[in-house]
C-alpha cells in the first residue's frame, strides 16, 4: 500500500511539474507569396550581381552592379531582364563593390545611385567608401550603351566612412528614401550582424565617423551571413536577404526609423539562386525583386499578399 501510494505521489508530482501542453496557434500567414522568376538578365557583362535598387526616374527599370573585379560600372535592365545600358560611373574606383541603394541627395527633387564599395573580407580596410551620383535617365537610347562603349554618368560624389569600433567586413548598404541616411549591415558568421549609420550632410573627402546602433537578430542558424538590403520607398519596412532566403522588418507605429532594428524579422522564401547578393523593393512597394551571382541570372519576384 506504502509504494502504491509513494507511486501515485511521484506521478502526480510529475504531471504538477510536466508544463501543459501548448494550445496550438494559427499560424500566421506569409507576407509574400512563392517566388517567381520573371526574367534572366541578358546582359553577358553583369556575371555577379550584387547589388540591386529600383529606378526612381524609369518605371520598371533595375540597376545593379558586379562584385569585385568590374570596373566602376552600373547595368540598367528592364523586367524581361533586357539591357537599358551600361554606364561608367565618373570619378568613382571599384574595389569590391557590394551592393547599392537609390535615395535621395545633394540636389532636392533628384534621385541618387549610392554604390557601397564596402567589402573587406580580411577586416583591414581602414576606410570605407560610398560613391553618390546622380541616377541617369534611360531612354530607346540608352539601350545602345555597353561596357566596351557606355555612357557615362555625371561625377560621383565619395562619401568616405569609418566604424568608430574598427573594421568590418559589410555586404549590405541601405538608404533611407526621405532623410538619406546610410545604413550598414555588418557580414559576420554564426552571429548577428551590427548595425551602423551615417546622417547628412555628407561632405565630400571628410571621413565621416558612423555611429552603431547595435545588433540585429537573424532567425538563421548560420547567423548574420546577410548579402544585401533594401528599404522600402515608404521607409516602413526593410528587406534583407543571405544566401538561403529573405527576411523583412516593419516599423512600428512610430516617428523613429531607427525603432526597425530592434524588431523581429519574419523570413520568406526568395526561391532558388546560385549565389543571392542582392536584393531590392520594386518602386510601388508590393513586390521584392532579388538577383543572383553568375551569367544569365535569374530575376526572381516576391509579391506582398
Amino acid at each position: 500500500m506504502r509504494f502504491k501510494l509513494i507511486v501515485v505521489v511521484c506521478v502526480l508530482v510529475a504531471l504538477w511539474l510536466i508544463p501543459a501542453p501548448a494550445i496550438p496557434q494559427k499560424p500566421k500567414p506569409a507576407a509574400y507569396g512563392p517566388p517567381a522568376t520573371i526574367a534572366t538578365l541578358k546582359d553577358k557583362s553583369i556575371s555577379e550581381s550584387s547589388g540591386l535598387a529600383a529606378s526612381r526616374l524609369t518605371a520598371g527599370a533595375y540597376w545593379t552592379h558586379n562584385d569585385s573585379g568590374d570596373g566602376p560600372f552600373i547595368y540598367a535592365f528592364d523586367t524581361r531582364g533586357a539591357s537599358f545600358g551600361v554606364f561608367r560611373v565618373a570619378g568613382a574606383q571599384a574595389r569590391d563593390w557590394e551592393d547599392m541603394a537609390a535615395g535621395p541627395g545633394s540636389e532636392g527633387g533628384k534621385s541618387y545611385l549610392y554604390l557601397g564599395d564596402i567589402g573587406d573580407n580580411n577586416n583591414a580596410r581602414s576606410e570605407i567608401v560610398v560613391y553618390r551620383v546622380a541616377e541617369p535617365p534611360l531612354t530607346t537610347a540608352t539601350r545602345k550603351f555597353t561596357k566596351s562603349a557606355p555612357g557615362t554618368t555625371q561625377p560621383a560624389e565619395a562619401i568616405r566612412l569609418r566604424y568608430p569600433d574598427g573594421a568590418h567586413d559589410a555586404e549590405t548598404l541601405l538608404v533611407h528614401p526621405v532623410s538619406g541616411h546610410i545604413y550598414i549591415i555588418t557580414k559576420v558568421v554564426i552571429a548577428n550582424p551590427a548595425v551602423y549609420e551615417a546622417a547628412p550632410p555628407f561632405t565630400a573627402g571628410k571621413p565621416i565617423t558612423m555611429t552603431r546602433l547595435g545588433l540585429v537578430s537573424v532567425p538563421s542558424l548560420f547567423g548574420g551571413i546577410i548579402t544585401g538590403g533594401s528599404i522600402s520607398p515608404d521607409g516602413r519596412r526593410v528587406a534583407l536577404c543571405d544566401y538561403f532566403q529573405g527576411y523583412e522588418l516593419t516599423l512600428p507605429a512610430t516617428a523613429n526609423f531607427n525603432d526597425i532594428w530592434k524588431q523581429s524579422m519574419v523570413s520568406f522564401d526568395l526561391g532558388k539562386r546560385k549565389q543571392g547578393e542582392a536584393i531590392a523593393y520594386r518602386l510601388d512597394g508590393k513586390a521584392i525583386l532579388a538577383t543572383s551571382e553568375g551569367r544569365n541570372a535569374s530575376v526572381i519576384q516576391v509579391t506582398r499578399r
